[in-house]
């Protein structure tokens, strides 16, 4: 490996874009970077589902080594007011996207991070082929300059960061309020709350969404809900998910990532789980 290899970043993409368009992006960062530093995490994201993508990337990503670089791209406001920016992370990671709330919850979960706008006259990219593609002609090039060695600052002024897009989860003793996040590939109903605030001895959960409301088995895998049932389990991003073993929840219930929903078990499941708490605190 050559010198240059070895000091150069990771480079990741995420983006809404689709493999045709993604491509192009890489085509910039191959022109630009030694082979073997561009991973593909995900193109197939929801388009312009920016909450769902952050949700979905800031999973993704922070597993990723420190010092990475990594690129997000769901733009629904390409070429309007939003702003292009660099984020330097406090683990030594860069995100590079747009300030539209994409990538405020992988910036946190990396430490929080400095927020700078690119500004394309400092990135010597050439002319652009219209103004609908800045994962191509902005990003990429800004992603290979900060892969390279520069600094985010060399790209331009400090900016504030724009927040998450969303709300938090709420936590009551009788269940929380939450958001479906993500709906997977599987259909898997995924949400924001985290499964560790379901009571040890919660075997049944309730599932309200809008005025629906399922009384669902609370189990720890797919077989052990049962072939073409609902069931409630702890998800791979260690939130709840609602579910339909080797089944489509999303179709079956007519539902889409973004919509409010709560999660309700017994009280008396709850307060056994607040007094342990309490006794473990002695």
């Amino acid at each position: 490996m050559s010198a240059r290899a070895r000091g150069t970043r990771l480079v990741t993409l995420s983006s809404d874009l689709g493999a045709a368009y993604a491509a192009q992006m890489k085509g910039v960062l191959a022109a630009r970077l030694p082979p073997g530093h561009v991973v593909d995490l995900t193109h197939d994201l929801p388009a312009h589902g920016i909450a769902e993508a952050a949700f979905v990337v800031r999973a993704i990503a922070s597993r990723f080594p420190a010092g990475t670089v990594h690129v997000v791209v769901v733009d629904p406001g390409v070429g309007g007011a939003r702003t292009p920016v660099a984020i330097a992370c406090a683990d030594g990671s860069v995100l590079v996207g747009p300030d539209n709330g994409v990538l405020a919850p992988l910036a946190l979960a990396l430490g929080g991070g400095t927020a700078y706008r690119i500004d394309p006259a400092r990135l010597n990219a050439g002319p652009r082929v219209g103004t609908t593609f800045d994962g191509r002609d902005l990003f990429a090039p800004a992603a290979a300059r900060l892969a390279a060695g520069r600094s985010p600052r060399s790209l331009g002024r400090r900016v504030p960061l724009r927040a998450a897009p969303g709300r938090e989860p709420r936590r009551t003793v009788t269940g929380t309020d939450g958001t479906v996040v993500h709906v997977d590939r599987f259909g898997n109903l995924v949400t924001d709350v985290p499964t560790d605030w379901v009571p040890r001895q919660a075997r049944r959960l309730t599932f309200v969404l809008g005025r629906r409301r399922l009384e669902v088995p609370f189990v720890r895998s797919y077989e052990a809900a049962g072939r073409g049932r609902l069931a409630a389990l702890g998800s791979s991003f260690g939130t709840l998910e609602l579910a339909v073993a080797e089944g489509q929840a999303a179709r079956r219930l007519r539902v889409r990532a973004g919509q409010p929903c709560r999660w309700r078990w017994p009280r008396a499941a709850g307060r056994r789980a607040r007094r342990k708490v309490k006794e473990r605190g002695r």
